[in-house]
């Protein structure tokens, strides 16, 4: 058997699609996606929480998060990563 086999390679670009939400210096990212568009359908769906929210969040004192959709490598999500809630806080802590 001196036949060379050749196996679909797995995805070699790892880069997932990313929501992120910025408060001042600070970034997280808020949630993945292997797709853009569905990065930018959440990023609308947050941004939409973020208005409808906006008397709380002003009287709760918090800053408003921005979001953006950047690309994102699989590698670089720290170990513990879990998703943000739509408005980027809770219990007074950006997380």
């Amino acid at each position: 058997m001196n036949e060379v086999v050749s196996l679909p390679r797995a995805s070699s670009d790892d880069t997932l699609w990313g929501v992120v939400a910025s408060m001042g210096r600070s970034s997280r990212v808020a949630e993945v996606f292997s797709s853009r568009s569905a990065a930018l359908a959440d990023r609308a769906w947050r941004e939409q929480q973020v208005q409808a929210y906006a008397n709380f969040i002003r009287m709760a004192r918090q800053p408003v998060p921005n979001y953006s959709v950047q690309p994102v490598r699989r590698a670089d999500l720290p170990r513990g990563w879990k998703p943000l809630p739509a408005l980027g806080f809770l219990r007074g802590k950006f997380i």
